[in-house]
């Protein structure tokens, strides 16, 4: 029980569980996206699910953590450029985001009130299983960024415990602002554009700092807040 009175081990457990909250935002803007188009009333069961799922997924990969530092290892290169088995995973993470993410937004834009129409919607294991697969991409990344932070396998699955916690918490209210706000869901949508070039850059070996994404993202927000104060003050003017 010595780690208790260590102030490291507590320093990298707040640090960690700092960014993995962090990290957590592009995995619950996509959760409230994919569940949107489900019955509501499975709704709350599909981000559950996707986010019990997401905290498998982590809590799998960190306890492999030398398969994980294989997936770095080159396995072919095109020129002078060197191919890894995470470079080919946030590829396709990252064009499978930017392909939902134009989907979604021609489908909001063009073809909402077809799709009202036609009372299209999409299932529930269809829901998960896009879940899954961006879940396998956001974990991974995650993991990564936990094991360059600390070599302390229980700190790291702690830090992911609470911000998996913590999303859990926020999932539902995130989700009913989005569902609530159409001008929200566009914004959102862009995040994932964003988000997925971001990550075919990363495969691209092309880094580009998490701090400007969320930056970005922030200000965004921040803007849309003052737009929303904005109407409702429009509003309740006689």
């Amino acid at each position: 029980m010595e780690w208790l009175s260590d102030p490291n081990i507590w320093a990298s457990l707040a640090t960690l569980t700092a960014l993995e909250i962090v990290l957590g935002i592009d995995n619950l803007v996509f959760l409230s996206i994919v569940t949107e188009k489900l019955p509501p009333e499975r709704q709350p069961a599909a981000r559950r699910i996707g986010l019990g799922l997401a905290l498998a997924m982590r809590i799998a990969l960190l306890s492999v953590v030398v398969w994980i530092a294989g997936l770095v290892a080159p396995v072919f290169s095109i020129g002078e450029h060197v191919v890894s088995w995470r470079d080919m995973i946030l590829l396709g993470g990252g064009l499978f985001l930017i392909g939902k993410g134009t989907f979604e937004i021609h489908s909001a834009v063009e073809g909402e009130h077809e799709e009202a129409a036609s009372g299209a919607s999409t299932s529930f294991a269809f829901a998960i299983a896009q879940i899954v697969a961006l879940d396998l991409v956001f974990s991974l990344d995650s993991v990564i960024t936990a094991i360059g932070m600390t070599q302390n396998l229980p700190v790291m699955v702690t830090a992911v415990v609470l911000a998996m916690a913590v999303m859990l918490f926020a999932a539902e209210p995130v989700s009913r602002f989005i569902r609530t706000h159409p001008t929200t869901k566009m914004l959102a949508l862009s995040f994932l554009l964003l988000i997925g070039t971001a990550l075919i850059a990363d495969g691209l070996h092309f880094h580009i700092e998490r701090g400007y994404i969320y930056a970005a993202i922030v200000f965004s927000v921040l803007v849309e807040v003052l737009n929303l104060a904005a109407r409702r003050a429009r509003r309740k003017k006689p």
